[in-house]
């Protein structure tokens, strides 16, 4: 090949080429060379190879070009990932490329191919980072198909919900407070759902099922070699909510050194990876929750107070089912239908002792022991009516009888007087959507209208109210 089609060759090639005698000094920097580095070859030829160098960079070419140096065994060296070369304009960027001699007459030269990698690097975070986005897309998806919205009408509730709307299109950090198996997490999505950041990921964290060690890693992510194990970046759950939610659950569970970076976040917008040196922006809502005392943590110097504050912006308190009775019907209608259209059961009646039974329990467990207590009695039921034994829920000790206040229901006097009547879920909804409609004197549509209480659409609400008959002159005692 002719010097000037080598030459031309040299000079269209996509990767940047740079040759450079012994003491590294440029003769030869292709156009390719001028546009990555930002410098004309007649600056570069016959100058320094150094300012282009970055620290590991000019280890590895010291390295190659020493006498017995690694290019006297292997005629290439990789410049793995991780090594960063400098523009003219002091500006630093990812590389990768080899290092190859060869002998002249008036000595060794060496050519350094390379490639600017940092679109290629940054594309990679981003399939990662999406990635990552779709499997907790994917997360709410199912938990929305598992547990569609929040049952019940109850005046507790109510009062919740009423304090969501009013937080929800604020930015403030709030602080969900309630028993294990209240509905925090569907308090945090309702949240989520009516703030302006409804669009983007609401990313959950649950702070108790993470081991001690790796908790700082999950939420702020970490730099490649930040620690044993660390073979590549990873992207953090802080970054991952940018521009959306973030739910802290079991907020009380979180090591102290970990507190102190979640303070960091909430006072000035920013953290950095674990072994970073770079802040990073923070464009993130938080909302916490715990079942534990965190004023008891606070004054037993587990939890820092300071922090505390921050996140106490907002308190929403969880009523635990025992302050909810009424919702308990509706509640068990919601379950039976989702369970039966799971399992494969055709149940449509419960019994009104059996009813009374649920209601009157105390419910440790709250919304979440009623789920697993209703989806083991519908497996347990072969016929058309619900069935639970004492095996499924364990009956109230003696002393407890009567203590609970029967449910506030239109066919209480019923109940109370013939226990053995059998009521079909139809019937219990049919009272429930009665009840609403009495507290909002009929009116269907708008705020704190009945549709708005039931979680329904008004025309859906329009619809289930012609199919059971429901019209305003219906008489029934509320």
């Amino acid at each position: 090949m002719s010097q000037e089609r080598l030459a031309r060759v040299l000079q269209s090639t996509l990767d940047a080429i740079i040759t450079f005698d012994a003491n590294r000094c440029v003769v030869l920097f292709n156009h390719s060379a001028e546009s990555i580095f930002g410098c004309s070859s007649a600056d570069a030829i016959g100058r320094p190879l150094d300012p282009f160098l970055c620290h590991k960079l000019r280890g590895l070419i010291d390295e190659a070009i020493a006498p017995n140096g690694g290019l006297e065994a292997s005629p290439f060296l990789w410049a793995f990932d991780g090594v960063i070369a400098r523009r003219a304009d002091g500006d630093e960027f990812a590389i990768e490329g080899t290092i190859s001699q060869v002998e002249t007459q008036t000595g060794r030269l060496f050519t350094l191919i390379l490639r600017n990698i940092e679109e290629r690097l940054r594309a990679e975070r981003k399939v990662r980072e999406l990635s990552l986005q779709k499997d907790y897309l994917l997360e709410e998806i199912k938990e929305e198909h598992n547990f569609e919205q929040i049952v019940g009408h109850s005046r507790t509730l109510i009062d919740v919900i009423d304090k969501v709307k009013l937080v929800a299109n604020t930015d403030s950090s709030v602080l969900i407070l309630g028993e294990s198996g209240t509905g925090k997490e569907l308090i945090a999505r309702a949240v989520h759902a009516n703030s302006g950041r409804r669009n983007r990921a609401l990313v959950k964290v649950n702070c108790a099922g993470l081991p001690t060690g790796l908790i700082d890693s999950e939420l702020f992510g970490h730099e490649k070699g930040a620690f044993t194990g660390a073979g590549e970046r990873r992207i953090g759950r802080f970054e991952l909510a940018q521009g959306g939610t973030i739910f802290l659950d079991e907020i009380g569970d979180v090591p102290a050194e970990v507190q102190v970076k979640l303070l960091r976040v909430l006072q000035e917008q920013e953290f950095e990876r674990l072994g970073g040196t770079n802040p990073i922006k923070a464009d993130v809502r938080v909302i916490a929750a715990t079942n534990r005392d965190l004023l008891r943590a606070v004054s037993e110097g587990t939890f820092r107070q300071d922090l505390y504050y921050r996140l106490n912006v907002f308190p929403l308190h969880v009523p635990p089912l025992r302050e909810r009775r009424d919702d308990i019907p509706l509640l068990v209608q919601y379950f039976v239908r989702r369970f039966t259209a799971k399992i494969g059961r055709r149940i449509t009646r419960v019994r009104g002792d059996t009813m009374e039974r649920l209601v009157r329990y105390g419910w440790p467990g709250n919304v979440r022991e009623l789920e697993n207590v209703i989806e083991r009695a519908v497996i347990l039921s072969l016929g058309g009516e619900l069935e639970i034994g004492t095996g499924v829920l364990p009956e109230p000790p003696a002393e407890l009888v009567g203590q609970n206040p029967p449910m506030r229901d239109s066919r209480r006097d019923v109940r109370s007087e013939v226990r053995t009547a059998v009521y079909s879920l139809e019937e219990v909804e049919r009272g429930q959507i009665l009840e609403v409609l009495k507290q909002t004197s009929w009116r269907i549509e708008g705020p704190n209208g009945a549709a708005e209480i039931l979680k329904l659409k008004p025309s859906t609400l329009r619809s289930r109210m012609q199919k059971l008959g429901i019209r305003r002159s219906t008489q029934v005692a509320l």
